[in-house]
């Protein structure tokens, strides 16, 4: 099998799953030197955007793993590049890791970028599974600033953040056993759906120090990012980040990450206790 991203925080915990477990994989990198040495492991250069590249890189798979490309404007024109080589080469399912809600009008745009890809991938010919990730559970202590205030437009909004060691062993089991999760779409979440309140006080509670939210109006969002000097995309994804925890887009909590692993999904405070 082949699978993108180990050079990734997602994609490495996946290819170090199913190497500790003996499973045979190809290591699909736009670096190869950067790749992680793991056993049961081959390397092959794959550039999203590159679709001869990536047509030579996925020769002989049958099941690929396929994690989101790079936030960028190109990212569409990059996955649809990937979808069609991959195609071309052979592949018989794509995997593709995508976003909770993806909808050509979800209120964080990014999703709609995702809604896109899926599509793209259902009409290739491949067969097909789709994990849809809500935020990112190891994601939240970074939204704080180095004052420790998480600033932004959610409100009293929820969101049913999901740890990427939960994403990573349910996409190991779609891999290990891809014709029976044939079209089929999950979408992963936590164990229960917070506030950026609740989640600023586990936080203060976990890591020894103050953590505040600072519930942001919209032009107070546009404002505060402004001076990162992002592309107006961006700073519209990381805004609406926010406003989709603020209307409740965020917020369904469904069993998926347990049907597929067979354990309850980390919350915020298991995540964040010392191990060892």
């Amino acid at each position: 099998m082949g699978v993108t991203g180990s050079t990734g925080n997602l994609g490495g915990r996946i290819a170090r799953l199913l190497s500790a477990a003996g499973v045979e994989q190809r290591l699909l990198v736009r670096d190869p030197t950067r790749a992680p040495s793991l056993p049961a492991t081959t390397r092959a250069q794959a550039n999203y955007g590159d679709f001869e590249q990536v047509r030579r890189a996925l020769g002989g798979l049958t099941t690929v793993l396929m994690v989101s490309g790079s936030e960028s404007s190109t990212r569409v024109r990059e996955h649809t590049t990937f979808v069609e080589a991959a195609a071309s080469a052979g592949v018989r399912h794509l995997i593709y890791i995508s976003f909770y809600g993806a909808a050509p009008d979800a209120t964080f745009t990014l999703a709609r970028n995702h809604f896109s890809t899926e599509r793209h991938i259902e009409d290739s010919g491949m067969t097909w599974t789709s994990l849809r990730d809500n935020v990112y559970l190891d994601f939240l202590p970074l939204l704080a600033g180095a004052d420790g205030v998480i600033r932004g437009p959610a409100g009293e909004g929820r969101v049913a953040a999901v740890a990427q060691d939960d994403i990573a062993a349910a996409a190991v089991t779609v891999l290990r056993d891809p014709a029976g999760h044939d079209s089929r779409t999950y979408s992963l979440t936590g164990p229960s759906s917070i506030t950026l309140q609740e989640a600023a006080a586990v936080l203060t509670s976990s890591l020894g120090r103050t953590f505040t939210f600072h519930d942001e109006t919209l032009d107070e969002a546009y404002a505060s990012r402004a001076l990162y000097g992002a592309p107006s995309w961006q700073v519209d994804a990381w805004v609406s980040t926010y406003t989709a925890i603020a209307c409740g887009a965020l917020a369904g909590v469904t069993n998926d990450v347990k049907r597929l692993t067979g354990r309850t999904p980390l919350s915020l405070e298991q995540l964040l206790a010392p191990t060892g």
